[in-house]
């Protein structure tokens, strides 16, 4: 897996971060150097080309997570596959731009504005004339109307997955024409430029039953650039085509093909010629960018070499014998003959010999064909961050809590995933938003920078001692630590859900590692490997009591003894992903693990499947500390709320926690949402948003960590698509260049 992440609203606008923006009221005002909110870390990386320079026609092959269950994005089951789907073929009001920014889509809308405020808010859209359905129909008031009754949240029947600024509508209605359409708030709505993207079609959203099945695997009636031609569920692929109905750029691609690849598997897929257009893990890109080499600042291409050759790409002279002369292999099989050796002995090396020759040959096919992409590279819209589950256990005790977010070296943890991918390696300073949207701010002084001395005196504070004493059938104090660690390893036997860390050397009765457990002998033990160090050290011509040869640094310092409570260590269960693409997320939770111990806080690591993770750790709260992802929107009003609400009992006495997983919420936070998404005036919404930002810092529920980095490969004549971050993808102006093309100047890299 790439990453582990959630989308905000279950999934539905989903799904995540591609979703669009919207108008805003007022416009909003440029950047200065006092504001705050900043400018995008890195921009897009999509190889902007105009469209005069690209050729008409031409298939897109682009790599996806999976063929969705549903294409309709306002269910749960729907993923990220769902949302570029309804982008390409269904009507969004907004876009975000490149820098995060709302703007309004003309090819729907000519305008949306807040006509009254008293006695009710009223908004009046104005559709563009010749906005039309696929069926030729105008899309209008009744279409505003069907999809504002399906998700208000009044009728059970619509299996939706949310209901949000949707359950505020009043009445929605014609306005003086049918170009206009006038929607009617019982009560203020600030993110109601967040409604209706994507917009359905009323004979989608005009009954439960074509709401909650009609468009599952096929969209009959759409309304964007393309349409969908074929759900392919044997091929594993979606096939979209041009809408002959649409009114506006008319498409540069034929069709665009969205193929199910598997992570791991789509570096094959590109070089094998499949596909034209994949997001890589960075454990797989590397390949990708040292077969591309360098690109040029100008036009985008690759720097050759003197050969003729991308100049960074491994090898460039042919395999022995490729040419069809005799072989290295042939001529080492006739010498080892003729001088005696053994014919069978030879002919196995001659068969090893071969089968290097063509495994070297392989590889430098392999590299060729990925000659012809390169790697695009930006920041997602999105975040790591470290969860800590504070339902119960150590990190109940806020002071606990911030304890952990203290020890941590966030800009470390950044420069460990970033640097490395030639990213700005930044630690994000906000929970809502990031560097460039309006409503970011780093308020992560709240809690604090990295201080290990403050980190132990909060532990202090909490009745937490250095090395006290641990009763040893019940060493672990997080969420499990009323068992054993052989009862939870025989759980996780049983189940198949989770392993302890097989990277981690051995120590403690069962054999699993614990972070920051290093010093387990007795004091006999002690004393006898130090005479037996002594007695080493001598024999080398040290002196007695120098435990080390002679030229050996002296360590760093005493390690910290590590922190017990009532008979109990203090050791946080780490839970982490075992799937292919979660490398990175694991040398971040190593680095962490190292920045916890030297405040004395252990960490008990288990890898548990992809599928597990959320349902059976995550969600159920089966959790110290775990690391994922967050989205974040051009509306955290209405789309963060639900992550950091606090928990309410539901009726049968559990905890209703929305998707605040960290179970961690105040009062406090939750006014400051209401707030903000009650009031018209963006800069005071964006105040409030910033206040309640300011207190889920201070709750240390959640810490962010870093943007996520983007990583797309594309054929190297394939422009305006690529690494899109805050932008929303222009479906129409995706193509290939024309011949004669492809030297031209053209956007080579990130923007910002």
């Amino acid at each position: 897996m790439s990453h582990v992440g959630v989308g905000p609203r279950a999934v539905t606008r989903s799904v995540v971060f591609l979703t669009a923006g919207v108008l805003t009221l007022p416009a909003l005002a440029g950047c200065s150097s006092e504001d705050p909110s900043g400018k995008p870390l890195a921009g897009q990386d999509i190889a902007r080309a105009d469209r005069a320079r690209i050729a008409d026609g031409g298939t897109l092959h682009w790599a996806v997570d999976s063929v969705p269950e549903t294409l309709n994005t306002f269910q749960s089951d729907a993923d990220a596959t769902t949302a570029r789907v309804a982008q390409a073929v269904l009507p969004s009001m907004y876009r975000t731009d490149a820098t995060g920014r709302p703007v309004r889509n003309a090819d729907y809308l000519e305008s949306a504005k807040v006509v009254d405020t008293e006695p009710k808010q009223v908004v009046l859209y104005k559709l563009d004339q010749q906005a039309v359905w696929s069926d030729g129909r105008e899309i209008g008031a009744a279409d505003f109307a069907a999809q504002w009754r399906a998700l208000s949240g009044r009728d059970s029947a619509y299996w939706t997955a949310r209901n949000a600024g949707y359950d505020r509508i009043q009445k929605i209605e014609r306005g003086a024409n049918d170009l206009e359409v006038k929607v009617t708030f019982s009560r203020p709505y600030a993110d109601w430029k967040s409604l209706f993207t994507p917009l359905y079609p009323k004979d989608v959203m005009g009954t439960p039953d074509s709401f909650n099945d009609g468009a599952r695997r096929k969209l009959k009636v759409t309304a964007g650039p393309f349409a969908v031609k074929k759900v392919d569920t044997k091929d594993d692929e979606i096939v979209l085509t041009r809408d002959p109905r649409w009114w506006g750029d008319q498409p540069k691609l034929s069709e665009i093909v969205l193929s199910a690849v598997p992570r791991d598997k789509r570096v094959s897929a590109l070089a094998a010629g499949e596909v034209d257009l994949a997001e890589l893990d960075p454990d797989t890109a590397g390949e990708v960018a040292v077969a591309a080499g360098p690109r040029d600042a100008g036009t985008g291409s690759p720097v050759m070499g003197a050969s003729g050759s991308p100049a960074a790409g491994p090898g460039g002279t042919p395999a022995s014998g490729q040419d069809g002369k005799r072989s290295a292999a042939d001529d080492l099989r006739s010498w080892a003959v003729a001088n005696g050796s053994d014919e069978e002995a030879a002919d196995e090396e001659t068969l090893a010999r071969e089968e290097r020759r063509e495994t070297a040959e392989k590889a430098e096919r392999r590299q060729q064909a990925l000659r012809g992409f390169e790697l695009r590279k930006s920041l997602e819209p999105a975040y790591t961050q470290l969860a800590l589950n504070g339902a119960d256990g150590p990190l109940a005790d806020e002071r606990v809590r911030r304890a952990v977010a203290r020890a941590l070296d966030r800009r470390a943890l950044a420069r460990a995933v970033l640097g490395p991918l030639g990213l700005p390696a930044e630690p994000v300073g906000s929970h809502l938003a990031l560097s460039g949207q309006p409503v970011y701010a780093d308020n992560s002084g709240a809690l604090g920078d990295q201080d290990a001395k403050e980190a132990r005196a909060l532990l202090a504070d909490a009745g937490w001692v250095p090395g006290g004493p641990v009763d040893k059938e019940e060493k672990a104090a997080g969420a499990e630590g009323e068992k054993s660690k052989s009862d939870k390893s025989d759980e996780s036997d049983k189940d198949g859900k989770g392993d302890k860390d097989e990277d981690k050397s051995e120590g403690g009765d069962d054999g699993t590692y614990i972070v920051g457990e290093d010093n387990k002998n007795d004091d006999s033990d002690e004393e006898s490997g130090e005479k037996h160090r002594n007695e080493k050290n001598t024999a080398q011509g040290g002196a007695p009591g120098a435990y080390a040869p002679k030229g050996t640094a002296a360590p760093a310092g005493p390690a910290v003894k590590p922190m017990a409570k009532d008979g109990k260590a203090l050791t946080l269960r780490f839970v982490l992903p075992s799937g292919p693409g979660s490398d990175a997320l694991r040398t971040v939770a190593d680095r962490i693990s190292g920045m916890l111990k030297k405040v004395g806080i252990t960490t008990d690591v288990t890898k548990v499947s992809d599928e597990s993770y959320f349902k059976d750790h995550i969600a159920s709260g089966e959790y110290d500390l775990a690391l994922y992802s967050w989205p974040t929107t051009a509306f955290p009003a209405t789309d963060a709320r639900p992550i950091y609400a606090k928990p309410v009992p539901a009726a049968d006495g559990s905890l209703n926690v929305a998707q605040n997983y960290t179970r961690v919420g105040t009062d406090q936070v939750d006014q400051l949402f209401d707030q903000a998404l009650a009031t018209l005036d963006e800069r005071e919404a964006r105040d409030l948003l910033r206040k309640a930002d300011s207190r889920i810092w201070a709750a240390a529920g959640s810490i962010p960590l870093y943007q996520r980095p983007q990583l797309t490969a594309a054929r190297r004549n394939l422009v305006n698509a690529g690494a899109f971050g805050f932008g929303t993808p222009v479906y129409e102006d995706m193509g290939f260049l024309k011949k004669g093309a492809e030297g031209a100047p053209r956007s080579a890299g990130p923007s910002s």
